[in-house]
């Protein structure tokens, strides 16, 4: 700091100009999915070390030893997952002649309780509704198609960004020479992003809790008080907090799974279940702007503007990342006293 403001080095400037260009290109380039995974597995590295400690494990053994351990866990549950879909599948349960007629039964429980323009709209029975659905795989093939590409590059790119997590988190411990002032300045601004991440990932966490706690009173307390018990109450709630730890798409996925449960009730069910929900989460997208805010000491505004513009800027991958950047950014001018 001098007199008039703060310095800086021309090496600095590189690094925020590298760092800005860097930021902008994985929203461009759809590289999002990546960039997550890899500062997921990297700040777990940093979690994971000073436990290791006790152990008297530490430095780059430490680790190492981290990254193996996150490597067998990951590993481990990718597996486990992809067997269960193979045994589910495989099973009666999981047939799609099972599924549909599973379904057919339910629209044909609702048929009554719905209006009669969209009663009448509805399959007669578990053909009709095999025929609709392979009408409908037909006329959207295409579509089909791409989603199944777009979904196997994001799991791509995310097994890529968990690999260069890990490389990276190693690199960390190893000082085989000495950086230059470029690579110092550039190490800052990756950390940062991790600081903003680690901050971001623990809000997270926190609003995912929020959002289980009001669905759960909903679904075991408001729900029984006028006669209506749903099954799979305790899976709903379990998967309303897990999907809940993905931004926006979680509450869109739990939300789903509430309302065709509620369905298999009643119509009337369903309409007050997608009510409620909706009314929880317009009020929740203000609790979690003050509660993100709070962890990267940002006012709510700030942070609904920052979502706005970068949703409105790169869409839905934008405006899950804009918590982590207007935090990343935030700090950084913070920290030079800008701010």
């Amino acid at each position: 700091m001098n007199a008039t403001g703060p310095t800086f080095s021309r090496h600095e400037i590189a690094a925020w100009g590298l760092a800005v260009l860097g930021l902008y290109l994985i929203l461009r380039l759809k590289l999002l999915p990546a960039l997550l995974a890899g500062l997921l597995v990297a700040e777990l590295v940093h979690v994971i070390v000073p436990r290791l400690r006790l152990f008297r494990v530490s430095g780059y053994r430490g680790r190492l030893v981290a990254v193996a351990i996150l490597a067998i866990l990951i590993t481990t549950l990718v597996t486990i997952g992809v067997l269960a879909l193979i045994a589910f599948f495989r099973s009666d349960a999981g047939s799609i002649s099972t599924l549909l007629a599973k379904m057919a039964d339910i629209l044909d429980a609702a048929r009554d309780k719905l209006p009669e323009w969209i009663g009448d709209r509805l399959p007669d029975d578990a053909e009709s509704l095999r025929t609709a659905f392979t009408d409908w795989l037909r006329l959207h093939a295409d579509e089909i198609r791409v989603a199944g590409t777009a979904l196997g590059i994001t799991l791509t790119q995310v097994l890529i960004g968990l690999i260069i997590g890990g490389l990276v988190a190693l690199r960390e411990a190893q000082a085989d020479r000495s950086p230059g002032p470029l690579a110092v300045a550039l190490g800052e601004r990756v950390a940062a992003l991790g600081d903003a991440f680690r901050r971001i990932v623990f809000a997270q966490i926190r609003i995912s809790a929020l959002n289980t706690t009001l669905t759960a009173i909903y679904l075991a307390f408001v729900l029984p008080m006028f006669g209506v018990k749903l099954p799979l109450l305790k899976t709903m709630i379990a998967v309303t907090f897990f999907v809940g730890l993905m931004p926006i798409i979680g509450n869109l996925v739990s939300n789903t799974v509430i309302v065709i449960v509620s369905l298999s009730h009643s119509m009337s069910v369903a309409v007050g279940s997608l009510a409620y929900l909706v009314i929880i989460h317009k009020l929740e997208y203000f609790v979690n702007a003050r509660i993100v805010g709070t962890q990267i000491r940002a006012k709510a505004w700030e942070l609904l503007t920052a979502m706005m513009v970068m949703e409105a800027g790169f869409g839905i991958p934008g405006l899950v990342a804009a918590p982590i950047y207007y935090a990343y950014v935030k700090s950084a001018l913070v920290k030079k006293r800008l701010l």
